[in-house]
This record gives C-alpha cells, sequence and structure tokens, in this order.
C-alpha cells in the first residue's frame, strides 16, 4: 500500500509537472497603425479555443495558455485581424493593426490627427464603438460632454439645433473638420450641426484637439479643432442593417454595405439610413435622410483615388423664441416640452418657426506615395448646400390673441389669421409665413505633402484654398389666405409691389469669400524621449457683396474687394519622462481676419466697415500625462489671451439705421484640466473629468457709430471688464463606469455635472458701470445609463443597445438670455427630461 501511494504521487507530480511545463505566457501591444495609439478592448484568442484576453487601454495584453505552442487570433472592430504564432512564453512585441478602411491613409494625413505621447496638445479622441453606444437620441455634439472643456446643449430641441464650446468659445472660434476639410460657415464661421445630423452612422473616430491644436489649415483656430474622421471604403465584403426606436415617435432604420476589396485594387461602400420623430418638445416635429459613399482605386503601387460623398437632408419644426421660467411653468406641457412656435393650420400641426436645409459634401483624395519617405494626400471638395429657416411677417402671429387658449404659450390659431386675411380681400395679407433663405456653393482644395527626411525629422507643408459664394433672401412661402403681401421696407425694390408665393423681398444679396494660404510643419524627434515641432501659416481672405434689392444703389453693385492678410505661428515639445510619465508645452500667437459679416455690416449694402482689422491671439499650454498599468491620466494648464475682439453691429431700422464696431475688446480664458481611465479590473472601467474655467471680458472701450453715408454721428461705451463669458459652464466634470457583465455584454452609468453658467448677453448693452451682475445659472448634474449585448441570430451577428438619458429627469436650464441680471427676466431654453432608445443592428 506505500509503495502505491509512492507511484501516485509520482504520478501527480509528473502530470503536474507537465502542466506546468505546457503553460505558455504570451505578451504585447495593439495598436493602431494609422495613428499610433494604443487600441484598448482588442480580443487575443488562442487559435481552436475559446481561452482570450483583453487589451487594456495602454493597449497592453498577458495570455495564459496551456499550450506550448499554436497561434493566437488578434481582432478589434474596424481592423484587420492578424494571426500569430508563438512558441512557449512569448512577447510578441507592438504590433499594429491595419484599418480595415481603404482610402484612410491620404485623409489621416490630410487631417492632422495628433499622437498620444508625442503631439503636444491636449487631446481626447471618441472611437466608433464608444458613439454607437453613447449616441442614442442624443444630438452628435452631445457625444463630446465628458470631454474637459466642452459644453454642449441642444439650445430650443430641435432635431440638430444643438450647440458645442470648447473653453469659452462658440463654434465660430472652434475649427471642425471632416475628414480634413473645414465645414465652417465661410461668412461667419458657425457649424449648423443640422447639416451632419446623422453623421454618427458613419463616423470612424472622432477627435477634440484642445487650444491651438495640430491642424493642417492655414486659418488657426481659437478654442481648439473637432476632428472628424468618417469610416472609408471597408476592405471586408459585407454590412448590417440597423433600427432603433425611442421616445416621441423617433423611428430610425437604415443598411450599410461593402463590396470588399478586389483582386484589381476596387472597392466601394454604401450607406443610408431615414430617421422621423414627433420630437420631444412641442412642436418640433422633424423628418431626415443620410447617406453615404465611398469607393477607393489602387491605381498602382504609387497611387491612390478614393471619392467620398456624404449628406443630411433635414427639415424639423424649432423652439425658436425663448421664454421666462415663470411662462415655462405655467403651461401644461411643463417647462422642458413647452413651445410658442407652433399651432395648427386646417387641423393640422404647422409651425411658425421651421428649419430645412441638405448640405452634400463631395471629394476626391489622391494618395501618391512619392517614394518610401515622402508622400503626397490632396483632397479637391465641393459642397453645394440649400435650404431655409421659417420667418413671419406681420403682429399677429405669436400673439396672446391669436392663441388657442389663453397663455401665450398655447398653440398658435393659424386659422384665425387666415379668415381675417381672407377678409381683406383687395388689400392683401396683413401677416404672412416667409423663411430666410440660404444657398451656396463652395470649392476648395487641401494638399499636404510629408517628407521623412531622417530617422529624427520630418517636415510637412501645403495649400489651403476656398472659394465660396453664398446666397440670401427672403422669400414668401404662404399667404395664408390672402391674394398678396406689401414689404414696407422702402428701400427695396420689393416696396409697393403686390408679392406672390415664391416672390423675394427685404433682402437679397451674395456673400463672396475667396481664401488661399500655406501651412509648413516641422517634427523633430531628438531622441525616444524628447519631440519637438514648430509650425506656421499665412492666408489671405478676399471678401466682396453683391447686392440685389436696394434700391438706393445705383451703378456697380458688387463691392471693392476687401483683402486681410493672416497669419501664425506655434511650437512645442513633448518630453516622455520615462515609460509612464510626460509633459509638454505649446506656445502659439496668431492674427485672423475678421468674418465677411463683420466687413459688410449692412446686409443690404456693397461699402465695407472701414474699422475692420485682424483678431490677435497669444496662446500657451502646460501638459502633463501618466500612463501605467491601469491608470492613464493627463492634466493640462492653459492661458488664451484673445486681443482686439472685434465686434460689430447695428442700431434702428431702415432710415434710421446705425452702425458700430467695436475695437479692443480683450478676453482671457484660462483654466485647468484633469482626466483619467482607470481600469479597476478585466471588468470594470472607470473614467472622468474636471474642468475649471475662469473666462472673462478684460477691457472698457468705445467705438464711433456711423449712419449709412459713414459719418459719425455718436459713440458707444462698452463697460466689460471682469464680466464673466457667458453662455457656457465654466465648470464642469464627469464620472463613468463601464463594467462587462459578460463576454458580449456590458453597461454603462455616466454622470455630467454642469456649474458656474452664466446667461448669455451682448456686450455692446453694458452702456452703464451700474448694471448688475449677469444671472447665473443653477448648477445641474445628469445621469445617463446604456447597455449593450452581442449574440448570434441564426448565422448572423447582433447587438442590442438600450440608452437612457437624463435617467432621473432632472429639471434644468441650459442656456438663457440675460435681460437685468436676475432669473425673473431671463430668456431661457430647459434641456430635455429622461428620453430612452432601443436599437438593433445585425451584420452580415
Amino acid at each position: 500500500m506505500k509503495k502505491f501511494s509512492h507511484v501516485l504521487c509520482f504520478v501527480v507530480l509528473t502530470c503536474l509537472t507537465t502542466f506546468a511545463y505546457a503553460q505558455s505566457t504570451i505578451t504585447g501591444k495593439i495598436i493602431d497603425s494609422d495613428m499610433s495609439s494604443p487600441l484598448p478592448g482588442a480580443n487575443i484568442i488562442v487559435k481552436g479555443t475559446t481561452n482570450g484576453a483583453t487589451t487594456n487601454f495602454d493597449g497592453d495584453f498577458t495570455l495564459k495558455t496551456d499550450l506550448k505552442s499554436g497561434e493566437v487570433i488578434i481582432s478589434y472592430v474596424g481592423f484587420v485581424s492578424q494571426t500569430i504564432a508563438f512558441n512557449g512564453d512569448t512577447d510578441l512585441g507592438t504590433i499594429k493593426l491595419m484599418s480595415s478602411n481603404v482610402g484612410l491613409d491620404e485623409i489621416m494625413i490630410v487631417a492632422s490627427v495628433a499622437v498620444d505621447r508625442k503631439t503636444p496638445v491636449a487631446v481626447s479622441t471618441i472611437k466608433a464603438e464608444e458613439i454607437a453606444i453613447k449616441l442614442g437620441t442624443q444630438e452628435f455634439p452631445e457625444i463630446l460632454k465628458s470631454t474637459p472643456g466642452v459644453y454642449a446643449t441642444r439650445q430650443g430641441g430641435g432635431y440638430g439645433d444643438s450647440r458645442i464650446n470648447l473653453r469659452g468659445f462658440s463654434s465660430e472660434n472652434v475649427a471642425v473638420m471632416i475628414n480634413g476639410v473645414p465645414v465652417n460657415d465661410m461668412e461667419n464661421g458657425a457649424v449648423y450641426w443640422s447639416n451632419w445630423a446623422g453623421l454618427g452612422d458613419v463616423t470612424s473616430t472622432m477627435q477634440v484637439q484642445r487650444g491651438l491644436g495640430a491642424s493642417k489649415i492655414a486659418v488657426a483656430s481659437v478654442g481648439g479643432t473637432i476632428n472628424i474622421i468618417t469610416k472609408t471604403t471597408d476592405a471586408e465584403q459585407g454590412g448590417n442593417i440597423l433600427t432603433s426606436i425611442a421616445n416621441d415617435g423617433y423611428l430610425k432604420y437604415g443598411m450599410t454595405y461593402s463590396t470588399g476589396l478586389t483582386d484589381k485594387g476596387f472597392a466601394a461602400t454604401v450607406s443610408a439610413s431615414k430617421i422621423d420623430g414627433d420630437g420631444y418638445v412641442d412642436g418640433t416635429e422633424f423628418s431626415g435622410y443620410n447617406y453615404f459613399l465611398s469607393l477607393s482605386q489602387q491605381i498602382n503601387d504609387a497611387h491612390r483615388l478614393s471619392f467620398t460623398a456624404f449628406g443630411a437632408q433635414q427639415e424639423h419644426g424649432q423652439r425658436y423664441n425663448r421664454s421666462t421660467i415663470a411662462e415655462l411653468k405655467d403651461t401644461d406641457s411643463g417647462p422642458l416640452k413647452a413651445n410658442r412656435d407652433w399651432g395648427y393650420k386646417n387641423g393640422e400641426v404647422y409651425h411658425q418657426s421651421y428649419n430645412f436645409y441638405h448640405k452634400p459634401q463631395m471629394s476626391i483624395n489622391h494618395l501618391w506615395n512619392i517614394n518610401e519617405k515622402s508622400a503626397l494626400s490632396t483632397a479637391v471638395y465641393a459642397s453645394f448646400g440649400s435650404g431655409g429657416g421659417r420667418r413671419d411677417e406681420g403682429s399677429k402671429i405669436g400673439s396672446d390673441d391669436y392663441r388657442i387658449g389663453s397663455s401665450g404659450l398655447t398653440p398658435i390659431d393659424f386659422d384665425k389669421v387666415i379668415e381675417e386675411n381672407r377678409a381683406n380681400g383687395v388689400n392683401g395679407s396683413t401677416d404672412i409665413i416667409s423663411s430666410s433663405r440660404n444657398s451656396h456653393e463652395w470649392y476648395g482644395v487641401l494638399s499636404t505633402y510629408k517628407n521623412k527626411v531622417n530617422d529624427a525629422l520630418t517636415i510637412s507643408g501645403g495649400l489651403d484654398g476656398r472659394y465660396y459664394v453664398g446666397s440670401h433672401w427672403y422669400q414668401v412661402d404662404d399667404l395664408l389666405g390672402g391674394q398678396f403681401f406689401l414689404d414696407n421696407e422702402t428701400d427695396t425694390f420689393a416696396f409697393g409691389q403686390p408679392l406672390k408665393v415664391g416672390d423675394r423681398y427685404n433682402k437679397d444679396y451674395d456673400g463672396i469669400v475667396l481664401r488661399y494660404g500655406l501651412f509648413g510643419q516641422a517634427e523633430y524627434q531628438v531622441n525616444e524621449a524628447v519631440n519637438l515641432f514648430v509650425a506656421a501659416d499665412v492666408s489671405n481672405s478676399n471678401y466682396k457683396q453683391e447686392e440685389f434689392m436696394n434700391n438706393t444703389i445705383t451703378g456697380d453693385r458688387l463691392s471693392e474687394a476687401v483683402n486681410f492678410t493672416g497669419y501664425g505661428i506655434k511650437g512645442g515639445g513633448n518630453y516622455n519622462l520615462d515609460g509612464n510619465n510626460n509633459v509638454f508645452v505649446n506656445v502659439g500667437y496668431f492674427s485672423k481676419a475678421p468674418f465677411l459679416d463683420d466687413v459688410f455690416l449692412d446686409e443690404d449694402g456693397i461699402i465695407p466697415n472701414e474699422d475692420a482689422v485682424n483678431e490677435k491671439v497669444f496662446s500657451a499650454e502646460l501638459g502633463y500625462g501618466f500612463r501605467g498599468e491601469k491608470l492613464s491620466a493627463n492634466v493640462n494648464i492653459y492661458y488664451t489671451n484673445w486681443l482686439d475682439k472685434s465686434l460689430g453691429g447695428s442700431i434702428g431700422t431702415g432710415e434710421d439705421l446705425f452702425f458700430y464696431n467695436l475695437q479692443g475688446i480683450d478676453a482671457l480664458h484660462q483654466g485647468i484640466e484633469i482626466d483619467f481611465r482607470y481600469r479597476a479590473t478585466d471588468k470594470l472601467t472607470v473614467t472622468g473629468m474636471a474642468s475649471l474655467g475662469d473666462w472673462q471680458w478684460k477691457s472698457n472701450v468705445s467705438a464711433d457709430i456711423r449712419d449709412q453715408a459713414g459719418d459719425v454721428v455718436d459713440v458707444v461705451e462698452v463697460y466689460a471688464e471682469d464680466l464673466k463669458v457667458g453662455d457656457v459652464a465654466q465648470t464642469t466634470f464627469a464620472l463613468g463606469v463601464d463594467y462587462k457583465l459578460a463576454a458580449k455584454s456590458n453597461i454603462y452609468v455616466d454622470y455630467n455635472f454642469a456649474g458656474d453658467n452664466y446667461s448669455s448677453y451682448d456686450v455692446t448693452n453694458r452702456g452703464s458701470l451700474d448694471l448688475p451682475d449677469v444671472w447665473k445659472l443653477p448648477d445641474f448634474g445628469l445621469f445617463d445609463v446604456g447597455l449593450r449585448h452581442s449574440f448570434e441570430l441564426g448565422t448572423f451577428n447582433a447587438t442590442l443597445i438600450g440608452k437612457v438619458n437624463n435617467a432621473f429627469n432632472t429639471e434644468y436650464v441650459s442656456d438663457a438670455n440675460d435681460l437685468d441680471g436676475t432669473a425673473s427676466t431671463a430668456q431661457v431654453y430647459f434641456g430635455p427630461g429622461r428620453t430612452y432608445s432601443v436599437g438593433l443592428k445585425v451584420k452580415f
């Protein structure tokens, strides 16, 4: 018996030794070959088994297997999978996964995407997987609300009416680019997100560069740069169908299909979706469709051509006019949904405020790999926008006497207006529905040359050219039962003419912009730890305005060209202290041309504003980053001094219309930003951020008031020194928890807080030292909850996503206009209450 025990122990020990000997440990790091950034959540599976692991947020992984040798399969959504052999304990080193999107290389060269621990800028990157689970019924800019320095709201709550501020700067001073192509309005710098309402469906990566950024365009931005990289042509054949439902009649469905890359180097991807809904706010019904097309052809080893076209046609009711808190609460709909800008006509919903637009954008990209060290990427693009926003003429529409009910926020009785217009007979309509129409043609070229001179030095440069013609007019859309309408503007050709549906009146002019410039950048890798860069740009903005409606103009109706030369220089460096810690600094100064709207203050005139000058901006930033096994964190301190801000405007109407242009308005934007990501366990990840801003106007100024002939008639004084910059939360923080319930399921909870939000105001109305401070909005915090589950549906892979925004139905004011510094008179928008969405995507 004792001998048997010895034998048994020997067998057991031998087996254990064999198992221990057979076990292998495989390690490595997985990164994106285009951006050189880690791919957290990539899957590594031992081939032929279910044994696997995932990468942490640094892209690192450790996988143990009982096999002495074999192969591992490495995969990540949107990237080409790799199979790599191992033999015993193996360190696979850094593994670069190639994007499955054909034609991404040329876009990445033009788009200037920042690289972690190398490019010295404050940056946040959101990938397609995060967009898919968190978008739901949110507006596209709201995806960024947990990003430091960002404040995003839906404003009135209509489909696509959202806005975004970055470090206290509105979209006019934030460069927004899609595949490297700028989309800010050429006349006023604004970004109209309704034009890109379906962009979330086809976005591969969205990167926010705060501050001066690393964008390669000839016109710099003040607050930062939002780089949106769309999906291109998928190298693998297949597609998906999707559908989602949500609150208030929301319904969306669509499909994507890719041919895959053929043996002859051709690939095509097409995507389209349709969306409808009643809108969360009363009277904000919407309808739209989104489309995307990408074609790619590898001509030879050196040349590749790709074509991309996308757009989002939409129409939606709006809540344009704001109301006081008391007015909004004294309604049956409640403050979150009440809207004064809609009513009924012939028993059907009819909108006083309504938006409709379609802005397709097309580009042809050419990548020329000149040799192993240099490449030239060129994008030639065009955009043709058409649409407008509804307006009304007369005093009846919107007044309390023409509503269905006693409150000023009950629906408008358009039938009553129609009845009275019909009764006027030959006197025509007193009130009509019109629209402010805007159309444009925009052509551009953006070309970037990149050359790796040696292992240390990389230079790049190129040109940015744009030509734009924007047409603007008022048009009669609905006479509301009358026979015609008479315009009361005496200085227009339409005055005294009986206007019919389709006729133009009030204004009709073109804004013409020609902008061209050069940019260059040198990047020097001193050693593995130190990376330096310097960049410069110079540009010329050429403005003209052509007037078609003003009957007081004789002779040439096209203005003389007005030119403004802008320039900028920036530089910085990143120092990797060790494998975990890095610091960076960047400093920049630029002179920025005013917008066309500041050059031609009068929409009906062709005389430029002689006082318009370039604005100047100085910015400096210091950053620190930590990258550990479980914790990743960043700290940024910034200082942006906005000098000689130009602010033009008008006072009065008609013959009593006067103009002013304020020069020397200074603003100081400074603050600190912190963000982190902590992988507590393989299943639990915690993210967070805090942004503490101190944004103030820093000067009192005065300006001449001039009549239409240009003569000085008065002086306006502005007392703005030390006033807080309004219309944006200066303190924000966020905390998120993501928990992996199973291999293919996860749930998340996000909390977002906004505070120190001061109501918006026109600094030119601060004409007295006795005025009180502007009203400070109440702080608020919102919880969002989401769940994603992937499963097999027959032979297909499917993903189900559920989302609840503002889970506790918190009531809060998101936007406000200040009148006298008190809450009782402030004109406000309330943010949306609880909303939900459920979506299903099936891949084939």
